[in-house]
């Protein structure tokens, strides 16, 4: 579409103060979140980053996927850059007083609220390079971002999705776009267009969308069809304008761009891990040869359609759908790079549907395409041309009830997913940080100066009897003598896929949840004890009989346990997991000195 020289200057004037109050909302929506979604947000990228930043002694605990190298240590070296940032603020606290650990621990929400905001500011701009700098479309497109409840409540949350998302939609808005339009005849243009744009901002786009490859193998779908797109013009209007010497010049840019990034990724692995590794192989080696990304869950093959992309819409699913139906625009160009983002989440959508395990989060790195297909359809529903003919006058809003219940489902669900639904594993681990700092005060101002462990280390402070992850760990716990034991949900690593020992694998979660008096008897402080007597036990409250019934057992008798509730926290209305369903409770064993004079509840 033809721009006016007036539209670029005043979206050159706008873009700073777009991403100043993006900012400000992504800071305000990470403060705001204050529930637990999953564990990954946590194990993927926050403990290996404490451990990165504060040493093997700082207590991190680093899961299967970690010890086996299946992932990428560039994400975890991003927030442990942030900590280390944090941790120099906090030395201008005093040791001992408990800010100093509220600044580190909070950094990597200021973090990712950064790196949200980019996603969003980024998502408006591709929108104004598509539709135009004072369209209505872009700014619906920017508007869909902003109160998506899924964005609210996953932008901020360190997922690697999240950062794969981020860079995703940077790198598709460097991407030169041009490629896809429809060649113009010889005789009216006989010096051919340099379409491929600033040499640097393509390169920049290369390395950003590789970058979110190595962090997430599976985002090369998009990138396969965008290239793929560029090549075979499939589903396009119009010849292409490419010609080989444009072509060569993308292949070049490609592999130089490609390597630097897997360089660099290649060091900081063998950095990371002490050797030469290479986890995207591994974690396709590990996930889809051997099969054991089914080990945490099984879904239809209509997932991703049936319950993925509801979730990740919500409320903008009917113009999405029909978006990628039929692209919202009148111009050959614009249609057809709307086909090349629509191409896209089909080929990502599919694919990602062969595969057994799926989750909602494996499909976010579409959300900012889907908002942008969108745009133009959502613009058109509820906004119409102003009767004015002033080169200044605004579109008029319409069908506003519709506009105003959409608005408020997506923040009836961002409020409670952001206050309601699982703030307790949260709210625990920060009562039993100042439960620490309250017994252990020369523990807390060692870790506040060295991040190392007391000499001889304190007792065994807290004992986590529920689902394996329910809770963040040394992100939150912070203090490396703050020793907890929780139990674990490895994999069948040495098992092959569809064989008895990997039907009838159960894992330490499961067995102290098929039958919780045994396991406690004979594994967990049976004649070989695995762990010491605790000062705190945490669980669901579902477990409080069965932990009740071990104590008047004899084994239980001899531990000498007089377990006294302590503080309760609330975790939602409902849990799709039974054994994670009511609130969590601490419970006192009574064996410690210093116990909790009053019950907390929250």
């Amino acid at each position: 579409m033809a721009i006016s020289p007036a539209h670029i200057r005043r979206n050159e004037r706008n873009r700073p103060n777009f991403l100043r109050n993006i900012i400000i909302i992504r800071l305000i929506n990470a403060w705001w979140i204050a529930t637990f979604f999953q564990p990954d947000e946590y194990f993927q990228s926050l403990e290996p980053a404490w451990r990165l930043a504060f040493g093997p002694n700082s207590g991190a605990w680093l899961t299967w996927e970690w010890q086996h190298q299946l992932r990428s240590s560039l994400h975890p070296a991003i927030f442990s850059g942030g900590y280390l940032v944090a941790d120099g603020i906090s030395k201008l606290i005093p040791a001992g007083n408990m800010l100093r650990s509220a600044v580190v621990v909070g950094s990597p929400k200021v973090l990712q609220a950064m790196i949200a905001s980019l996603g969003d500011w980024y998502t408006w701009q591709l929108a104004v390079n598509i539709f135009g700098p004072d369209s209505n479309a872009s700014f619906f497109a920017l508007f869909l971002q902003l109160f998506s409840a899924w964005q609210w409540y996953c932008s901020t949350r360190t997922f690697s999705n999240s950062l794969e998302t981020t860079l995703t939609v940077m790198a598709l808005y460097y991407w030169p776009w041009r490629i896809f339009s429809a060649a113009v005849s010889t005789k009216e243009n006989p010096k051919p267009a340099n379409i491929l744009g600033n040499i640097w901002g393509l390169r920049l786009s290369l390395c950003l969308a590789a970058f979110a490859v190595v962090l997430r193998p599976t985002n090369v779908l998009i990138w396969a069809t965008v290239s793929g797109m560029a090549l075979t013009r499939v589903f396009l209007k119009g010849s292409s304008p490419l010609t080989w010497s444009m072509i060569l010049v993308l292949a070049r840019e490609a592999f130089l761009c490609g390597s630097l990034i897997l360089g660099t990724s290649v060091a900081s692995d063998y950095f990371y891990f002490g050797f030469w590794t290479f986890p995207p192989y591994n974690w396709l080696n590990f996930n889809i040869s051997k099969s054991l990304a089914v080990f945490y869950g099984r879904n239809p093959w209509h997932y991703y359609l049936s319950q993925g992309a509801p979730l990740l819409c919500t409320t903008s699913l009917p113009f999405a759908l029909w978006g990628l139906y039929k692209p919202g625009s009148s111009s050959t160009n614009e249609r057809n790079i709307l086909r090349v983002l629509s191409s896209a989440v089909f080929t990502t959508v599919v694919a990602l549907s062969l595969i057994s395990h799926k989750e909602v989060r494996f499909i976010y790195p579409l959300l900012p395409i889907l908002n942008i297909v969108a745009a133009p359809w959502a613009a058109s529903f509820f906004t119409s041309p102003s009767s004015s003919k002033a080169a200044t006058s605004r579109p008029r809003l319409r069908n506003k009830p519709y506009l105003i219940a959409a608005l408020g489902v997506n923040l009836i669900l961002a409020g409670y997913l952001s206050f309601l639904h699982q703030p307790a594993p949260l709210n625990v681990l920060s009562y039993l940080r100042k439960e620490y700092e309250r017994v252990h005060p020369a523990s807390v101002r060692l870790a506040h100066k060295t991040h190392q462990p007391p000499t001889p280390r304190d007792e065994l402070f807290a004992l986590f009897l529920m689902p394996c992850h329910s809770t963040p760990w040394r992100s939150h716990l912070y203090y490396p003598g703050l020793d907890a034991y929780a139990l674990t949900c490895e994999p069948p690593l040495d098992t092959q896929p569809n064989t008895p020992e990997r039907d009838n694998y159960r894992d330490e979660a499961d067995r102290f949840y098929d039958d919780a008096i045994g396991f406690l008897t004979n594994e967990l402080f049976g004649p070989q004890r695995k762990i010491d007597i605790p000062r705190y036990i945490v669980g669901f409250e579902g477990i409080e009989p069965w932990l009740l019934t071990f104590l008047e057992t004899p084994a239980g008798k001899a531990l000498g346990i007089k377990p006294r509730r302590v503080w309760g926290g609330f975790n939602g209305f409902f849990n799709e997991d039974w054994r994670r369903s009511g609130r969590m409770l601490v419970w006192d064993t009574g064996v410690y000195l210093d116990a909790p004079r009053d019950k907390h509840q929250p």
